[in-house]
């Protein structure tokens, strides 16, 4: 059987701000490609920090980062723009552009790889409505609730179906409902197109029900402290409302579909 390649690797990392201090210490580790991680730690542990660094917005103070096989440490700022191209990171403060609708939001990163206009007015509209947000495509993310925010956010991160998310509390501002109904969508991304998911949160309902295994951060260190064989279809489920749609799976039937467009 063939090996499985790790989607993300750090190798004797320590990241530190200004001040000088680390934040994290000799943080080694490998997450094999497909794959679904919580993070978890006291606040201000450093959660948004390993997050960064694997998303290539933070430099390592020392040690050695591979993302894909490659290492990233010495790469180009052109590099980095095309590794990104294959992850999306939802923040923990939704990042979204005040001045542009909902849909504009969740288009933006289509739009920069240059998807015609057609696709994407038949693509953002799927994912609007499998976050439940179809009818508030023409407002201004302020308009919104704070877990309304969160959710555009998350839209516009797996829209782009990518082989790496990095998600740092999302399901901080949703009830337990809303929370089940994102892990039952980033476990279908994950079955679906293998997608590698690391997910940052303090919901130990979560973490209870979904037994994946877990990255713990404290004293600047990364421990795994949970591996579990739950297979994910066994998982019991939070979310009491209708079995949500397969939005990849309709997804990809809309590139089909939507080909020639």
């Amino acid at each position: 059987m063939e090996e499985k390649v790790s989607s993300i690797s750090l190798a004797n990392v320590a990241a530190s701000y200004d001040n000088g201090s680390d934040v994290l210490t000799d943080v080694s580790f490998n997450i094999t490609g497909g794959t679904i991680y919580f993070l978890t730690g006291p606040s201000g542990a450093g959660k948004t920090t390993l997050l960064r660094l694997i998303y290539q917005l933070h430099k390592p103070r020392t040690g050695q980062i591979k993302i894909f096989g490659k290492i990233t440490n010495n790469m180009s700022r052109d590099e980095i723009t095309d590794l990104r191209k294959k992850m999306a990171i939802v923040f923990q403060e939704y990042s979204l552009l005040s001045h542009l609708s909902v849909f504009d939001n969740v288009a933006l990163p289509l739009r920069v790889r240059g998807m015609s206009e057609s696709k994407i007015r038949a693509l953002v509209p799927k994912v609007l409505d499998w976050v439940g947000l179809g009818k508030y495509a023409d407002e201004k993310p302020l308009a919104l609730s704070g877990g309304q925010q969160q959710r555009v956010s998350v839209a516009r991160a797996i829209i782009i179906q990518p082989s790496i998310l990095l998600a740092d509390e999302p399901t901080g501002n949703l009830d337990d409902d809303n929370a089940s109904r994102l892990m039952e969508l980033f476990i279908q991304m994950n079955k679906m197109f293998g997608t590698t998911i690391i997910l940052a949160t303090h919901n130990k309902n979560l973490i209870e029900t979904y037994k994946f295994p877990v990255l713990h951060i404290e004293n600047r260190h990364v421990n795994f402290v949970t591996k579990s064989d739950t297979p994910q279809t066994t998982a019991k489920k939070l979310w009491k409302g209708p079995a949500p749609k397969n939005y990849f799976t309709e997804l990809s039937k809309q590139f089909d579909d939507i080909g020639n467009i």
